[in-house]
């Protein structure tokens, strides 16, 4: 079939040529997009259906005016858009196709919507510039849905960080208690019988279900980090956090406020990384601070912020850190002593002192002796491999009239020494006590409670541990066998292994 050239509009007939552009505007009134065109001044010369509908204006009240001050006039903040800067404009000005899609279109109620567009500059057969034809449409759906993934995205990258910051609090969670683990204690669980002590753990009973601010406070070697461990687990509330340990004592000065409140990498000279400070991995949890009358004059009032306020900052970071810290502190100081030689803080004293407790020294509870005595030697036949299962009077003796200056920890090491040197069944201390034991029972003055004790340990040997009878140690000493059994327990006597 021939081609046939298209008639030019010289060839049609009125009719003709008014029924091809009716056609021609049905064409651009069906089409599913905006469409409206322009002159060389910018001015509207039609629009179709769609885009009417889109910005809300009747075609009469467009066609022959501006078109950028009706839609286009401001960006989508509200600041002015100048015409020379429209791309719309640019296509009647340079004669080329410009693709926008983060604008605006403004509707005739003052709102907006954002469109993707596209200006194409209309020629005539020399090339002049008549005029534009823009074609837009509506973006709102796909922009709305842009903004919802940056959202989920943000969302997701803050939920990643939130993971993050939880794994590196894990990680110190976990290197702490792996420090701990490896660490020993002076014994397993407490072990007292003495009257003195058991009232030490009815205070505990009383004091661990609360919040309360407890300050341990005894010798050294006494058991305050066990009291502690026991104020912890007898907390329903706190005991399956995790009890975080700071040793005031074995910290540098320079380093104690980076171990208790953290730092962000940067913050100091060989900070490399961010450090999670011991109070934030106590939160909801406990912290006890070992030897709290070791930290330094300049870091308490940060401290007794943390008691008052439950905040603090890590260094190198101004932002408010809220925690939630049981604070179980202990030290062998006199802190009354420490105020007045300007070596602690009052206020910090007293907010620490809400619950006091005093451990006695060994010395005090020496019915307490044998009973660690034997935990001891259990505990030290499992580790070396030893069968010791006797401890002579002679050995007992002496063990008991020692002054323990180190306390349990001393007895502890002492034991652990004499269990090196025992091989067979029997307890052999040879020189594990200090050489100023062995004198220790000839002091200037010994105590009524010392006399007494070695007095009837002499009765109970002649009676070779005898206590009822006619040749028992009661009836030597005058005493009733309840009486003397009463005084035996109360002095710690015990009949050998």
């Amino acid at each position: 079939m021939p081609h046939k050239e298209p008639q030019n509009q010289e060839s049609l007939s009125q009719s003709q040529w008014q029924r091809l552009k009716r056609r021609y505007e049905l064409i651009l009134q069906s089409a599913g997009v905006g469409i409206y065109g322009l002159d060389q001044r910018g001015y509207t010369t039609f629009v179709n259906r769609v885009a009417a509908e889109m910005i809300g204006w009747d075609l009469k009240d467009m066609v022959g005016k501006s078109q950028h001050a009706i839609l286009h006039h401001s960006k989508e903040d509200g600041t002015p858009y100048d015409v020379k800067d429209c791309p719309i404009y640019m296509a009647i000005n340079d004669g080329e196709v410009h693709h926008v899609d983060n604008e605006v279109f403004w509707r005739k109620d003052g709102s907006c919507f954002p469109v993707e567009y596209t200006s194409t500059p209309i020629k005539d057969e020399q090339g002049q510039i008549l005029g534009a034809v823009v074609i837009f449409k509506d973006i709102s759906e796909r922009k709305a849905s842009e903004r919802a993934v940056e959202q989920a995205n943000m969302e997701l990258e803050s939920a990643l960080q939130e993971v993050n910051r939880l794994k590196r609090q894990l990680e110190q969670e976990n290197k702490y208690l792996q420090q701990e683990i490896k660490s020993t204690h002076n014994f397993e669980e407490i072990i007292s019988r003495s009257p003195k002590f058991k009232e030490i753990l009815r205070q505990v009973e009383q004091v661990a279900p609360t919040d309360a601010t407890v300050l341990i406070q005894g010798e050294s070697g006494t058991g305050k980090e066990l009291v502690a461990r026991a104020l912890h687990n007898f907390c329903k509330t706190r005991r399956e956090r995790t009890l975080v340990k700071v040793n005031c004592a074995a910290l540098p000065a320079n380093l104690i406020e980076s171990e208790l409140f953290g730092h962000e990498k940067g913050a100091f000279t060989g900070a490399i990384s961010r450090k999670i400070g011991r109070f934030e991995l106590a939160n909801d949890g406990t912290i006890f601070l070992d030897e709290i009358g070791e930290i330094p004059i300049e870091l308490q009032p940060k401290l007794l912020r943390v008691l008052q306020e439950g905040e603090f900052e890590r260094l190198g970071n101004p932002r408010t850190i809220k925690v939630r810290a049981r604070v179980i502190a202990a030290t062998n100081r006199d802190l009354e002593l420490e105020i007045k030689k300007g070596a602690f803080r009052e206020d910090l004293y007293y907010r620490l002192n809400v619950f006091p407790i005093q451990l006695p020294p060994l010395r005090e509870r020496k019915e307490d002796i044998p009973l660690l005595v034997r935990h001891f030697i259990e505990r030290f036949n499992k580790k070396f491999g030893r069968s010791v299962k006797l401890v002579s009077q002679r050995a007992m003796n002496e063990l008991t009239y020692y002054s323990w200056p180190g306390n349990i920890r001393e007895l502890e090491n002492v034991i652990e020494r004499a269990m090196i040197v025992s091989h067979g069944s029997k307890l052999d201390l040879g020189n594990s006590l200090p050489s100023k034991s062995r004198l220790a029972p000839k002091k200037e003055i010994p105590t009524l409670e010392e006399l007494e004790r070695a007095h009837i340990l002499k009765t109970l040997k002649l009676t070779h541990w005898r206590v009822s009878g006619d040749q028992g140690a009661a009836k030597l000493l005058g005493l009733k066998r309840t009486t003397l059994e009463a005084r035996m327990k109360k002095l710690g006597i015990q009949r050998p292994f």
